[in-house]
């Protein structure tokens, strides 16, 4: 079995060809927001894993054994809801409300620039129904905000994933949307399959 303390966040400071040979594990969320857990690697290994209390692991993590082995954490893919505006009629403030809401209720969130995601819950899923959402269930990879759930954050206070900003984002909206509006058989809110 091996012992694991250490955890390398998106396995910083390793040679790209060093990650290709790492062993892979996979792990959901579940797994992934505790600091204790046993795992089994795609070498067949058990693992036993000690984090500091209150660290999350994320997908591309990677756990260091007290042998030096290296394993890749790879988010595996689980039961999820998928959140979009209504293509139809909705808008990007949409999410940005949908987050807002689902925000206060302090659910594990995974915010992306044209979806959330949450984990499935029937009661949230009918709220954001009648917010004019639509929600899907799929199973995807699941990275919740930091935050309360112990994201990673650098030194510097920010948190790294490699964005590059535009600043010249400069085209025109026009978005005339009534609040009061129905929407009729051809806005689809996914209620099938939900």
């Amino acid at each position: 079995m091996l012992t694991i303390h250490k955890l390398l966040p998106r396995g910083q400071g390793l040679a790209p060809v060093i990650l290709k040979r790492a062993a892979q594990v996979e792990l959901d969320w579940d797994v992934r927001q505790k600091s204790r857990f046993a795992a089994t690697d795609s070498q067949g290994r058990a693992l036993a894993v000690f984090l500091p209390r209150g660290q999350a692991v994320r997908g591309g993590d990677v756990l260091v054994a007290e042998d030096g082995s290296l394993i890749r954490v790879v988010a595996a893919p689980q039961a999820v809801l998928r959140i979009t505006a209504c293509a139809e009629h909705g808008s990007p403030f949409d999410l940005m409300r949908a987050a807002y809401h689902l925000g206060n209720r302090h659910v594990p969130l995974e915010l992306q620039p044209d979806h959330l995601k949450i984990e499935p819950d029937h009661v949230l899923a009918d709220l954001l129904r009648s917010m004019h959402m639509t929600v899907v269930a799929a199973d995807l990879p699941f990275e919740p905000e930091g935050g309360a759930y112990g994201g990673h954050v650098t030194h510097d206070g920010h948190s790294h994933h490699g964005h590059g900003h535009s600043h010249d984002h400069d085209h025109k909206h026009d978005h005339s949307h009534e609040h009061g509006h129905v929407h009729g058989p051809h806005c689809n809110h996914g209620h099938h399959g939900g």
